[in-house]
């Protein structure tokens, strides 16, 4: 038997690791294929020629959640420590840097928010509690919008909430049940982010490289530079087999017969498809999925099969869709010095500071330092991203879209009130992602297919656009969970997945929750 994964982000990775841990299959019959040079999809991070660094974003972990991620790292080896899974390395660098923020919210007087209530009314409690409390029939495709009041959407939990999972008001009034659900452990310390955890570095060399390593290890062929543009289905009675997939190796085609017994797995849609790059100078390239092709595969299979799903539910839509990130990488210490004196929090402990008066919605993080492998000690390195890049910003008379790096710091010191010359030789690299969030667009329940459809004898999806019950996208966990899913359903295995923890149904949560929600 083979098996086949078409894309090399994390949901095809942790595929192939389970089907080597718990399926017992060999790791020489397992190709990934990739178009992109690297593996890691979302998951990225690199330096670029100019010595900066740059990354798309970072997933944030918790040990109270993501139960299928740290199963995933507990068998994974620690590229550094000897001895110690990626799990264990992981919880260790977060007991010694724990999360405690003290500057979540930051207002136009450069005042840190008084955020120990939430600001809820009456109305706003009653609205989010009929909006958590409703079924997902009755939510159907509706908006957040649909369900609150415009009054909630100034409340200080809407802004940390908001910013720290990257939620829209039109977006899916399900997607934020779900997590309203799945994360009310974390309401009642959504201010200080305590329950947020790190990895030791950038989520590419601090779980890719080391699950890749193994895979290595273990056989698996990685072939980079392979876009799969089609896939041969049979219909035997209803039942659907994938005979062959089609490749493009650099404008060369080629053919690979699937075997009875094989098994094909896919990476639809892409959240970072599309993505570009700015420099100090110039604003991202405006890309779109003509320019990349992320969807064309899932486009094309799922015309005429609706238990396929629908991707144009995803990526129809990018104005409510897609947010800029930046990574700033700094060779004079002073923004840090200076930040971690505005703050009171040490590089690494603090989170997310949301300036929530920006018009850009802008938000950054000190990650701690080195936040790459190799970095050298002189340099440091914060990420930030805006959720209103179309608006003009706040000292830059333009919008976020049309800025280069210089004009984002630029902005940023204005609303620190920072002199500019705490970025001199620092370099800001902005990055365009018109897909980021639409994983969160309004939908109906069959927009997503299964991880393997009802009628589906060897093909499965694993991705952030599966549909999955009670689990909450934009996760690391999801593509994971989707990947175990998948693998235990079609090689049969006798162990259960594990399953969501449902802190919702706690009660000792529960009633601090409400104590959060009427302080």
């Amino acid at each position: 038997m083979k098996a086949y994964f078409i894309g090399g982000g994390i949901g095809s990775l942790a595929g192939a690791a389970f089907l080597i841990r718990d399926a017992q299959q060999a790791g020489r019959d397992i190709v990934i294929y990739e178009s992109q040079p690297l593996v890691g999809g979302s998951l990225d991070g690199a330096q670029l020629a100019n010595g900066a660094y740059s990354l798309r974003g970072g997933r944030m972990l918790t040990t109270d959640h993501y139960e299928c991620t740290w199963d995933l790292l507990s068998s994974i080896p620690s590229l550094e420590h000897p001895g110690l899974s990626v799990r264990d390395e992981t919880i260790a660098f977060n007991v010694e840097n724990p999360a405690d923020s003290k500057a979540r919210l930051v207002d136009r007087n450069r005042f840190k928010v008084d955020v120990s209530h939430m600001g809820f009314s009456a109305r706003d409690r009653l609205e989010l509690l009929r909006l958590t409390e409703a079924s997902e029939e009755a939510l159907g495709n509706s908006r957040i919008t649909d369900w609150l009041s415009p009054k909630f959407f100034e409340s200080n939990f809407w802004y940390m909430w908001q910013t720290t999972f990257a939620f829209q008001p039109w977006h899916s009034a399900v997607e934020l049940k779900r997590y309203l659900h799945r994360f009310m452990s974390e309401f009642p310390r959504i201010e200080t982010l305590a329950g947020v955890k790190r990895t030791v570095y950038n989520q590419y060399d601090a779980i890719v490289r080391p699950l890749v390593d193994w895979l290595k290890r273990q056989g698996v062929q990685f072939v980079r530079g392979t876009a799969v543009t089609d896939m041969a289905i049979e219909d035997e009675d209803g039942r659907l087999r994938v005979r062959q997939l089609v490749l493009d190796r650099d404008g060369r085609i080629a053919n690979v017969r699937i075997e009875d017994g094989d098994l094909v797995f896919f990476q639809n849609g892409s959240m970072t498809d599309a993505s570009s790059l700015g420099t100090m100078t110039e604003p991202p390239p405006h890309l779109t999925r003509k320019d990349s092709k992320g969807w064309a595969l899932w486009e094309t299979i799922a015309e005429g099969r609706p238990e396929f799903g629908n991707p144009s539910a995803f990526n129809r839509s990018i104005p409510e869709s897609y947010w800029l990130s930046f990574t700033v990488t700094c060779r004079d210490p002073r923004f840090f010095d200076r930040m971690e004196v505005f703050s009171g929090n040490a590089a690494g402990t603090g989170g997310l500071v949301t300036f929530k008066d920006s018009n850009w919605l802008m938000s950054v993080v000190l990650y701690h330092q080195p936040h790459f492998t190799g970095q050298p000690q002189n340099v440091q390195v914060f990420w930030g991203y805006a959720l209103h890049p179309d608006r003009v910003g706040n000292f830059v008379a333009k919008p976020m879209s049309e800025c280069g790096g210089a004009e984002i710091l630029k902005e940023l010191c204005g609303h620190l009130n920072f002199d500019p010359a705490v970025f001199e030789d620092a370099i800001c690299i902005p990055c365009r992602m018109p897909y980021i969030t639409s994983m969160f667009m309004p939908r109906n329940w069959a927009d997503r297919p299964l991880p393997v459809p009802k009628n589906s004898v060897n093909l499965a999806f694993v991705s952030q656009f599966v549909e999955i019950p009670d689990d909450v996208v934009f996760t690391v966990e999801y593509s994971v969970r989707a990947a175990q899913m998948a693998v235990y359903q079609l090689m049969k295995i006798d162990r259960p997945v594990p399953p969501v923890t449902r802190h919702d149904k706690s009660l000792a949560v529960i009633f601090a929750t409400l104590e959060k929600a009427f302080a």
